[in-house]
């Protein structure tokens, strides 16, 4: 495997603010199953920066709907005292992975850190599996519903390819050899696990809350509505959500629609987006070293060692 750190090269946006179509021509030119990293990398820092964003976003959202994954959240209180640091921490640690590669220094630490707060806690292999499977499939839904472009099969393979190595660096066993294989796996555990509890409501409308301290006041009662009509109807039963009605959805997938046109030429992100140039709500002063992420009151303990068969 590749190192794909930030040394490949680093493209710059076309008079400061169209798209460069050589990151394009080179994701077309890589293979997936040896290049899967770097895919991954210009994806995520030059082609759909916003939508996967968005996407891991729901994908978190979307394993709230199983009342063991909701419960141990619940319990931890992170999400209702320390909400959006728990946001910034998990983002942050994702995208340094994703943006830099997992076989750089910074990739590196952030996987290991990430399994060390993980041991804290007696979490099933098939729960990690679950949310493993998310971080695949909904940037490949997304970007192919809402993003300026569809992804071609060779991406699709990437993200699918890149977040599989993800798993084994996490120790986790029994990880589906194929996309396919994995879209059953989710199905069969969607089944068994995904049911109404108050503990996935309570996480998912401390989740919303997070999202609604974005935004002016106003437009606050608009966030749970948004992220109701975003989600299928499996999970608003789980979560006890309404669907919006029609014209609400209507104008929510018009207003995506809207949005490819001019992104197809024009990009108001960073070229590439990293951790470093976004903005982080609870690190305004600057970044903290990636052993330093994570709740605080586990930072300075040793996690217990046990087995994830």
């Amino acid at each position: 495997m590749k190192n794909t750190a930030m040394t490949a090269p680093v493209y710059s946006k076309v008079a400061g603010v169209f798209r460069n179509p050589a990151v394009r021509r080179e994701l077309q030119q890589l293979d997936p199953q040896r290049d899967y990293q770097r895919m991954v990398q210009l994806l995520v820092g030059y082609e759909f920066p916003f939508d996967i964003t968005r996407a891991l976003e729901l994908a978190l959202f979307h394993t709230y709907a199983s009342p063991r994954t909701s419960a141990l959240l619940m319990r931890t209180g992170e999400f209702e005292k320390h909400g959006q640091k728990r946001y910034d921490d998990t983002s942050i640690l994702i995208a340094w992975f994703m943006q830099y590669g997992l076989n750089t220094e910074t990739g590196l630490r952030a996987i290991t850190h990430m399994n060390r707060i993980h041991g804290f806690y007696s979490i099933p292999n098939e729960d990690f599996l679950m949310v493993l499977a998310t971080f695949i499939f909904y940037p490949i839904n997304w970007i192919n519903r809402y993003g300026w472009r569809k992804l071609i099969p060779a991406e699709e393979q990437a993200f699918f390819l890149f977040f599989r190595e993800v798993g084994q660096r996490m120790n986790l066993t029994a990880i589906p050899e194929t996309i396919d294989e994995l879209k059953a796996f989710t199905e069969a555990y969607e089944a068994e696990h995904f049911r109404y509890a108050d503990s996935n409501r309570h996480v998912a409308d401390s989740t919303v809350r997070i999202v609604q301290g974005w935004v002016p006041k106003p437009l606050r009662p608009v966030v749970k509505p948004v992220f109701s009509a975003l989600i299928n109807d499996k999970l608003r039963e789980a979560f006890g959500y309404q669907k919006p009605p029609a014209w609400f959805c209507g104008l929510l997938e018009a207003s995506f629609r809207l949005r490819k046109g001019p992104l197809r030429w024009i990009t108001f992100e960073p070229y590439p987006k990293l951790v470093e140039n976004t903005f982080h709500r609870s690190y305004k002063s600057g970044l903290p070293a990636v052993e330093e992420l994570g709740p605080s009151k586990l930072i300075k303990k040793e996690p217990r060692l046990r087995s994830r068969e």
